[in-house]
Formats: structure tokens, sequence, C-alpha cells
């Protein structure tokens, strides 16, 4: 039961309780004390009106009236005069005096508690101020054990009902909470428990229900991680059913492409300018596309080889990947134009780097097509000391926030109906590979770039 958190709720709400009664009654019990002391004082001026009254009065009467007093001795100061009124025997020396007229409430808490703690019977002066302005003082000499007896009492009945009241408190406490919070988390618990056992089961995610506030946002915020776990175990789902055909069309579509290549060698003997022009870039696609393959049904799905690093001319690079998209946009109004210094060497996979800048300049020519606009595609490049810089810009429609958010995660960084969104994913994933980064520079109305920073090898090995 301790180890629940309603037993542990019950056990802190009856110690508090207890904690709060025991603050209760330290005050209350000088408070008993100060009007035990009190009253003994009114009994024996009321007592000593008789003799007030009388100044001769049997002895027997005045015993009796001190006894009923709870007193020995009564003694009034009045017009500047000390009294002693009534009196009898007093079987031991006084102990102690206490005048409730200065009394501090610490004075009169410390005395009430040394009070119950001494269980010796003494003899006591009382001192305090007379009811209805019956003299400058009164002041009477008592025992303590009806004192210390009444204070005993007290407690034990303050203890009793404190006991009452801390259990009656615990319980309804206890069952509020049961009613109000513990029962809304234990479904809460449950349904997690249901969920784990099946998370891919989109029934099986919670509805929030409850109207206590702060449950309603841990449901509402459980809700939310399921719905995206479940998504994205489906998502994992449909990738690796994806790869698997991927990688079934990969092997199929190698065998088709090396067939295609062996017929390049007849079309660059036609005597045809343009046919024997084209021949290579046709041979330098099919190539690309094997290799592509290849890598596809060697490495696996979703990874990418790592990058065989060698040192060409970036130009050359560039003209291949704007000569493809000419001949594929050729009916529509585009420009493409670079501005990369004469004899820059880049060190990078060839293969690789290829494909980021293919997917970059086509990403932006497939947004100006959309616009059915004229448009342009700049790429730049420059070399620093620790790498190079590559930029590619374009005068596109720019990208909405949606695709900003999500752009180079694969299957939801497109922007067009149809597109796939892989295209800035894979381009990322090449770039890393070479120990660099691909970021989005700028995007607006005026049109978007990216920059590709690569570093050398040395700036690579150096950190």
């Amino acid at each position: 039961m301790f180890n629940s958190l309603s037993g542990r709720v019950l056990v802190l709400t009856v110690i508090f309780v207890m904690m709060a009664e025991i603050m209760i009654f330290v005050p209350s019990v000088a408070s008993f004390r100060e009007d035990f002391y009190r009253s003994h004082l009114e009994r024996a001026q009321i007592a000593s009106l008789t003799l007030l009254a009388n100044d001769m009065i049997d002895p027997a009467l005045e015993t009796e009236l001190l006894t009923n007093a709870g007193v020995y001795n009564v003694v009034l100061h009045r017009d500047e005069a000390r009294q002693l009124v009534l009196s009898s025997p007093i079987p031991s020396m006084i102990e102690n005096s206490f005048d409730l007229r200065e009394a501090s409430a610490f004075r009169l808490i410390f005395d009430a508690l040394a009070r119950i703690a001494n269980p010796t019977p003494e003899v006591v002066r009382v001192i305090g101020m007379p009811v209805r302005k019956g003299g400058l003082a009164i002041e009477v000499t008592m025992p303590t054990a009806p004192l210390r007896t009444a204070l005993i009492e007290y407690g034990l009945n303050v203890l009793a009902l404190s006991l009452v009241i801390s259990i009656v408190t615990a319980g309804l406490l206890f069952l509020a909470m049961q009613r109000l919070l513990l029962t809304p988390i234990q479904k809460l618990v449950g349904n997690m428990q249901a969920y784990a056992a099946a998370p891919e089961d989109a029934r099986r995610i919670i509805t929030p229900a409850t109207s206590t506030r702060e449950l309603r946002l841990a449901e509402e915020a459980l809700h939310a991680l399921q719905t995206d776990l479940t998504q994205s175990l489906k998502q994992r789902e449909r990738l690796a059913q994806l790869g698997e055909a991927v990688a079934k069309i990969s092997h199929d579509l190698r065998n088709i492409l090396t067939s295609a290549q062996l017929f390049t060698d007849r079309i660059e003997s036609s005597e045809d300018p343009t046919v024997r022009r084209l021949a290579p870039k046709l041979e330098n696609s099919i190539r690309r596309a094997v290799t592509l393959c290849e890598n596809t049904l060697s490495f696996g799905k979703a990874q990418e080889p790592a990058p065989s690093i060698s040192q060409f001319a970036l130009a050359d690079l560039v003209d291949d990947v704007f000569e493809n998209e000419r001949l594929a946009n050729e009916d529509y109004d585009l420009v493409y134009s670079s501005a990369i210094p004469d004899g820059l060497m880049i060190e990078a996979d060839t293969e690789q780097m290829f494909r980021v800048i293919a997917n970059l300049v086509r990403n932006a020519g497939q947004a100006i097509i959309a616009t059915k606009k004229p448009g342009a595609i700049t790429l730049t490049a420059a070399a620093h000391k620790a790498g190079w810089r590559i930029g590619i810009s374009d005068n596109g429609p720019g990208l909405p926030p949606k695709a900003q958010e999500h752009l180079f995660q694969p299957f939801q960084g497109n922007v067009r109906k149809g597109g796939s969104g892989l295209g800035l994913a894979i381009a990322q994933e090449l770039v890393k590979g070479h120990g660099g980064q691909l970021t989005l520079t700028n995007t607006d109305a005026d049109g978007t770039s990216f920059t590709i920073e690569l570093p050398r090898a040395e700036a690579i090995f150096s950190k």
C-alpha cells in the first residue's frame, strides 16, 4: 500500500494534519493554562468578597472558601496596600511565581510545556488583575498537581480529536484524489501499456477525454507522441517495402541499361553530326545509371556508399549537368549559366557530386516550369582555404513555409504535385558523406539559393 501513490498520499495527509494540530496544540495548551490560573484568581476574588463584607467569618467557612477556590491563600492589593484576605496552611515552600499581567506569549507556552513535563507537585504563586477593578492586583498560592492533571487531560482530548480529524480528512482526500487524479492516471498508464503492445495499431492511440487541465495536457502530449510514432512506424514499413522494390527494380534496370550501353558503340559510328555529338552524353548518362543501380544493390536500400574521392574540374561536371537539363527541358524558356573560375579543381566523388548538383538544378527547373514563366538558374563556385563553396540559385517562386519545415526529410520536402521529396534528402546525405554541408541560403518571392560547402581532405583530418 505504501508503495502506491494513493497510500503515500494517505499517510502524508495524516502526518501533515497532525503537524498542523501540533502547531495549534502548543499555543492552545498555553491558553488553557492561562485560563486555568485566571479562573482560580476569579474564584479566589469572589471568596475574598465574603471576608470584605464581614470582617469576622468562621474558620471552617474560610477553609471551605479556599478549598472551593482551589488555593491556599488570597492576597489583595488595594489602595497601595497588600492585604492577606484568606489564608490556610501551605504544605511546602513556594517554588515559583507567575505574573499573568506581563507574561509574553512565548513565556506562557514555555511555562505550560514545562508544567506538563514536570511531574513533581509544587506550590506556586500566581499574580493577576482582579475583575471589575476590584483592586490593583490579586495574588494566590496554589498547588500545581490539579493544573498538570487538567493539562494532560486536555492534551489527550486534543490528540484524540486530531487523530479523528486526520483520518477523516485523509479519507476524504484519498477518495477525492482516487476519483479526480489516480483513476485518470491509471487509465493513462493502461493506455500506454496497451499502445506499447501494438504501436502500429492506430486504434490504440489515446483520445484525450479528462477535464483536469494538467492531465489533459499529458493526454494531448501522449496523443501527439503516439500519433507521430505510429506514422513513423508505418513510414518505416513503407520505406522497407519501397527499398525492397527499388532493389528488385535496380537489378532488372541494371541489365537493361547494360544492354543499352552496348548499343552506344554503334551510335557513335553514325555519320549524323547531331547523333555523334549526343552519343557521348547518352553513354555517360547510361553509365551513371548503371553505377547507381549497382550501388543500390551492393550497399542497401537507404544508405549511400562512401565517396570515392578524386580531383576533377568542376566546370566540366556542371556542363554535363546543364546539357542534360537543357535536353530534358528544351521546350521551356530556361537559361542555365555558371560562374566558375577557370581551372577550378575540387576533390570529391564525381558521380555523387553529379547527383547532388543535378538534383538541385532539376528541382530549381521544375519550380520555375510550374510558374509557366521564363527563368534562370545560376551556379557559382569559389575556392577558399578550408575547401570549396558552390552556390545554386534561381529566380523561381521560392519555397513555401511547409516545405521549409521538412526540407531535407525524405517524402516530406516536396513542393510540387507528384514529387517524391527525395531530391534534397539525397543531395544532403551525399554532401554530408563528403564531410560537407548543404544549406538553404535564401528563399523568397525573388528566388531560392542553396550553398554547398565541401572541405579539403587535410581540413577534415586536422579536426
